[in-house]
């Protein structure tokens, strides 16, 4: 059964509240993280040590690179909720993550201009 099948009834929405699945942290364990921010399991990582259903399935979801809001929507966890959990996993080495690229610079959206004109072309 995954994290959704224990925590979640599709007629009647979640039946634990989200902060009881964090245990009422509304902060992680570390990163900051965007929702864009890519997440990946470490392979191999070190043995996961936490007992709540979320977390192996967020290591499962991770084998392909995701980003934090994928996790969350193939969870129907809130957003905050799975940026602490994600954030439990990248502290306890079994996630690795990268943060999203700073904003675009001037030079940088003048390509993006020319790419967008040649697409407008076709």
């Amino acid at each position: 059964m995954t994290g959704r099948g224990q925590w979640f009834d599709d007629e009647a929405g979640p039946l634990v509240r989200p902060y009881t699945v964090t245990r009422g942290r509304t902060v992680g364990a570390g990163q900051d993280l965007d929702i864009l921010t890519l997440v990946a399991t470490v392979v191999p990582g070190p043995r996961l040590r936490r007992t709540e259903p979320e977390y192996p399935e967020i290591l499962r979801l991770c084998r392909e690179p995701q980003s934090v809001a994928e996790v969350s929507a193939k969870l129907t966890l809130p957003l905050a909720v799975s940026k602490i959990l994600v954030g439990d996993l990248i502290a306890d080495g079994l996630l690795r993550f990268r943060a999203p690229a700073a904003d675009v610079d001037t030079g940088d959206l003048t390509v993006l201009r020319a790419v967008l004109d040649g697409i407008r072309k076709l």
